[in-house]
């Protein structure tokens, strides 16, 4: 086993690295092994755009396809057998990882329908057939941060289910999740269910963060200056507050019934402006007890470059808002921010489904 120095160093400064794609090659080709083993790498998410690309690759799932083809299968429901079959696997493929570190690591993320992003009540359906439909422990249902998300994360991890909260963009929204979480954990205990095994991840948005700020900065006088600088900011304030939260008397009852905290995760940390160095939303979000979830693109230059150096994170909470309040004053309207990234990001993963539905009946039709 030879494991990267950089990757390495991450890990042991508490962050655990998640690969941020799944594929049935990636599983068939043994990629996925020799990550776990080579780079570290103790997770995996998914999500509509991940699928929508690996199916659009039909030569790996042609055998799958024609024979749901031959039983008639319709298009829901063969996306349903080839994406549950590919976190199935995967989620095996991890299993070890899953048991050595007590159930906190080897996760596996599929998300919900996305077209369900605002009904609470479908949304918890779909959540617990697919736990049905995996069938494996270390599987962790992906819902989003919507207003309409939040009461269904709370029945879901209430089922005894593992939750993935998704599209989280700003500190307030994190913090009704956080709410969601113990919420959820308090209905678990009085149904009965073993609060050691259900495990949950935040997953905070990072570089669309920017990516929308920036392009307001430009059209403010003196606004370079605070180019590049929200994001990082806002994931650090999310630090302080879960650091607060996993603090009080709350969160101790249930730590005391064997809880696990939801870890805060770093999402879309790919760097969309090539100005910015690749690396950046790593290096600047090291935290003990996080995740990042990376996309193989960052994966490899995190390998090649990194400049890991210890918690870049606690102790930053002050200069973080002192960013916000830089950007308020600059005239940054931070609350349409984060209203527009949640509405565009419930709208590309819609989008990425509609794709996905296309190229699966298409394979469907040439398989009759």
């Amino acid at each position: 086993m030879t494991t990267n120095q950089n990757l390495k160093a991450l890990s042991e400064a508490g962050v655990s690295i998640w690969l941020d794609d799944l594929s049935r090659q990636r599983i068939t080709s043994g990629n996925l092994a020799e990550l776990i083993t080579d780079q570290a790498v103790v997770g995996v998410t998914s999500n509509p755009t991940i699928f929508a690309n690996a199916l659009s690759n039909a030569a790996d799932y042609n055998e799958k396809v024609r024979e749901l083809a031959a039983r008639g299968a319709s298009v829901d429901d063969t996306v349903r057998e080839l994406t549950t079959a590919d976190v199935r696997d995967a989620a095996d493929i991890f299993r070890n990882v899953h048991e050595q570190s007590g159930g906190v690591d080897g996760r596996v993320s599929l998300e919900v329908d996305p077209r369900l992003a605002h009904d609470t009540e479908r949304t918890v359906a779909e959540a617990v057939d697919l736990w049905k439909a995996v069938d494996r422990p270390n599987l962790m249902v992906k819902i989003p941060a919507t207003v309409e998300g939040l009461p269904a994360i709370t029945r879901v991890l209430a089922e005894g289910i593992s939750v993935n909260v998704t599209l989280i963009f700003s500190v307030q929204r994190y913090r009704d999740v956080m709410d969601a979480f113990l919420a959820g954990l308090e209905q678990a205990k009085a149904n009965g269910h073993d609060l050691a095994q259900i495990a949950s991840v935040a997953s905070f948005f990072v570089s669309r963060v920017d990516t929308e700020i920036d392009k307001r900065l430009e059209k403010i006088s003196g606004g370079e200056a605070l180019r590049g600088k929200a994001a990082i900011a806002n994931a650090r304030l999310a630090y302080a507050a879960y650091e607060e939260v996993f603090g009080t008397e709350r969160w101790k009852a249930l730590a005391a019934d064997g809880a696990k905290a939801q870890r805060p995760l770093w999402a879309s940390t790919g760097v969309k402006d090539p100005a910015y160095s690749d690396t950046r939303y790593v290096d600047e979000l090291v935290a003990p007890n996080t995740v990042n979830t990376m996309p193989e693109a960052t994966l490899k230059a995190t390998a090649d470059h990194a400049d890991v150096r210890g918690d870049t994170v606690s102790g930053t909470a002050a200069a973080s808002q002192q960013v916000f309040d830089d950007l308020s004053g600059a005239g940054i309207d931070l609350d349409d921010v984060f209203a527009v990234l949640e509405r565009e990001g419930v709208e590309k993963f819609e989008k990425s489904w509609s794709e996905l539905l296309d190229t699966v009946a298409q394979q469907l039709e040439q398989a009759k």
